[in-house]
């Protein structure tokens, strides 16, 4: 055992924080400091490798090892165990090091003694900044206290680096050529929108002054009140009349509030504290920690909620620090540059002043994105080092229909940003001239247009959008935004509002549609190796038959004396959506018999997504009132492609034959059994697919408000006789895909594709 672990890191933390204030140069402090360690914790070698330019991690000071090796000994990203260390972000811990595959000897060091090795990352923000190692000649592991114990030091390291405490970090720092120069960013276009602006850098991290705590108990309350005072600003920002927040972006920050009361986390910061660190720093550690972990698992959902945290750790920072909540000051037409954000920092920005926002970390269905998508604003997301290479001030673009994003961009180019600017207010003012016109071809075929929808908040878009209806509403979001489950009374006013916000304008519920990503903040999941095949959707439903009643019975009693029309998602086969409908039946017939009120006419459809379903047709429509096609999950499993992962979901198109003769045998199907057929999905918002989907047999689209009205002028463009003739054709080609060949035909024939 190290002496460390009965001295405790508090008192090599505080000579640490000595050498810190010391009036002497860099190198002299970092040698110090590699002593201090070295002895502190009993260590033969201590020695700091720092990053430099291209990733290589140079010796900058050492306590063992040969002093000549210092600034001379280099070694690139993956390179030895301090390169292993660097790229993994996490501690490497060894007994006989040399014999390690990836142990490089550099006879320059001198470090042939040496057997046991611990290096740990010295690690900021969730970005590397270098490598804390020591070595002992004896072969043995650490123990977990060392491991904790050099890793606490390398937090106050890695503070101490980035804030330029020794040198000027831009010594780190890949050189710029010139830092002045455009650059061209291609990210995930989220919220639409052209928007020409100046970059505001979203920094709204408090410097951490103090690192080392001289009083851990006084430490532990300033966090617990800073923690109290965290809570009671979230719930203000809730009750704000000013934030104007409704709908979906409030639904939002009702989860945030949750984050702000786990308990876990509360706990992980106390923890912190107690090894010797201020509230600030322990909040910084926990963070870093987090990232690197959540990184490396690559699970969207610890993602999201990873942002949800960074945002409350920024806001508990200022708290610790005294400020009151941040007011930010805009210069107009501002766009905000991040590497991530929460959704509440979004909503601390003025709306009036507020016009494009890039983030280098985000999904399409993150809560940011969602609130970005509530006020307006255009946002391009996944924008790989944009914000290392933004500067406060910069003039920028941002496109968020094609996810392009322009920094400090030549003439020419925001003279094209222009004209693209005004052509889209153009193409907005020639969707509001076609919303009111039926979607007919020209061969006079009527095609029914309806739209998406999950919130309140998207009620409006029905007469905003011209649609025909809700073709898709998603009932598992107002459970998924809650702390707990929502009572009957609540889910019976919140179905009977949208049914009346509809008018007299159909509309789909999608029955909970639960798992893969879409986990219950207040429920019990179990992890699993492939979600998306695993327990969702109806499976949950007749597991739990009592979830499913509890939520039929909310939708009975709001769609009194009108049409109910319900959608089973994932039905794998007929005898799944028996069992779903004979639970359905049991909540009509127990309305009947409390003479509830119930609705004259309920409609129970079957979402086919499994491609399993698509052979049972003519048998499901003896039992199913009619069918979706939900093509996100259905093209998905058929082409045995992730669509959420980057790197396989581009390799296989939308419009290859075998997705089209799918789609086609399951209309062909519907019509010899006499059913209704729809699709719903983010194909039907494209107007190329969309016209090959029409061309295939659809009638019925379902699509997000906002493609209704270039989907209706495409329809409005074409002769449906000659597009079905083509389309049928190129479902017998091999082609990869087919989308150039229907570009082609739609030019010729001057179909409207914008």
């Amino acid at each position: 055992m190290i002496a460390v672990a009965a001295a405790g890191p508090r008192i090599l933390l505080r000579r640490l924080r000595e050498i810190m204030a010391e009036p002497a140069s860099a190198q002299a402090r970092l040698d110090k400091l590699v002593k201090v360690i070295a002895a502190n914790m009993v260590a033969e070698v201590c020695s700091i490798y720092l990053r430099r330019a291209g990733n290589v991690y140079e010796l900058f000071a050492t306590e063992g090892l040969n002093r000549a090796a210092v600034h001379n000994t280099r070694l690139k990203q993956g390179e030895g165990l301090v390169g292993l260390a660097g790229e993994t972000a996490e501690p490497v811990n060894l007994s006989d090091a040399p014999t390690h595959p990836r142990f490089s000897y550099r006879p320059e060091t001198a470090e042939d003694p040496y057997r046991s090795f611990l290096g740990v990352p010295i690690v900021r923000g969730g970005q590397v900044y270098g490598v804390l190692t020591v070595q002992n000649r004896t072969p043995r592991l650490y123990d977990e206290e060392e491991v904790e114990a050099l890793q606490t030091v390398a937090m106050v390291l890695a503070e101490v680096v980035a804030q330029g405490g020794l040198f000027d970090t831009a010594e780190l720092d890949e050189p710029e050529l010139r830092v002045d120069r455009p650059r061209a960013f291609r990210g995930e276009p989220l919220s639409e929108g052209v928007a020409i602006g100046c970059v505001v850098l979203h920094e709204p991290r408090v410097r951490v002054e103090r690192l080392i705590a001289d009083d851990p108990h006084a430490e532990l309350a300033r966090l617990d009140k800073a923690l109290d005072r965290l809570r009671a600003a979230v719930d203000e920002m809730l009750a704000s009349t000013e934030l104007d927040l409704t709908g979906e972006s409030r639904e939002v920050i009702e989860a945030y509030r949750l984050f702000a009361q786990d308990q876990g986390w509360r706990q992980k910061l106390r923890d912190a504290v107690r090894t010797g660190l201020t509230a600030e720093a322990a909040v910084e550690r926990v963070q870093d920690e987090l990232r690197i972990r959540i990184a490396r698992t690559g699970d969207t959902v610890l993602r999201e909620r990873l942002h949800d945290f960074e945002d409350l750790a920024r806001r508990l920072q200022r708290h610790l620090d005294g400020g009151a909540a941040l007011q930010r000051q805009l210069p107009n037409d501002s766009v905000v540059v991040a590497r991530a954000m929460g959704p509440a920092e979004l909503l601390d920005y003025p709306r009036d002043r507020l016009i494009g926002l890039v983030l280098e970390e985000v999904a399409p269905t993150s809560h940011v994105a969602i609130v970005a998508r509530a006020m307006n604003v255009a946002l391009v997301g996944n924008v790989e080092g944009i914000a290392d290479n933004a500067r406060a001030g910069d003039l920028i673009v941002v496109d968020g229909e094609t996810g392009e994003a322009q920094l400090r961009p030549p003439a020419e180019v925001i003279r094209a940003f222009e004209t693209r600017r005004s052509l889209r207010e153009q193409r907005v003012a020639q969707m509001v001239e076609v919303r009111d016109l039926p979607a007919v071809t020209k061969d006079g075929v009527h095609i029914r247009l309806m739209m998406n929808a999950g919130l309140l908040i998207d009620l409006p878009h029905l007469k905003e959008s011209g649609a025909d209806g809700i073709g898709l509403f998603r009932t598992e979001l107002q459970f998924m935004v809650g702390e707990t489950m929502p009572r009957l009374a609540d889910q019976i006013d919140f179905y009977r509002r949208v049914i009346e916000g509809a008018g007299d304008k159909p509309v789909v519920f999608r029955t909970l549609d639960l798992g893969g990503d879409k986990i219950l903040p207040y429920g019990r999941w179990e992890r699993e190796e492939n979600p998306a095949l695993g327990w969702r959707a109806l499976r949950i439903a007749l597991d739990r038959p009592a979830l499913l009643r509890y939520q039929v019975r909310a939708l009975l009693t709001a769609s009194a004396a009108r049409t109910l029309r319900l959608l089973l998602p994932m039905v794998s086969d007929v005898a799944e959506f028996n069992l779903a409908r004979a639970l359905i039946d049991r909540e009509i017939e127990r309305a009947r018999v409390l003479q509830q009120p119930q609705p004259k006419r309920t409609l129970v459809g079957a979402m086919l997504e499994v491609p399993a379903l698509m052979f049972m047709l003519p048998q499901i429509l003896r039992s199913a009132d009619f069918v979706s096609i939900g093509s996100n999950d259905l093209l998905q499993f058929i082409f045995a492609v992730d669509r959420t992962n980057a790197r396989v979901s581009r390799r296989y198109d939308a419009l290859n034959p075998a997705a089209l003769t799918v789609i086609r045998q399951i209309i062909h199907s519907a019509a010899e059994a006499g059913g209704e057929v729809s699709l719903c999905g983010e194909i039907a918002g494209r107007p190329l697919e969309a016209m090959a989907l029409v061309g295939l047999g659809l009638r019925i689209l379902s699509m997000q408000p906002a493609n209704i009205g270039p989907i209706k002028m495409m329809i409005r463009s074409i002769d449906l006789r000659e597009v079905g003739e083509f389309v049928e054709r190129l479902c017998g080609r091999n082609d990869h895909s087919l989308r150039i060949r229907l570009a082609a035909f739609a030019a010729e024939r001057g179909v409207v594709l914008k």
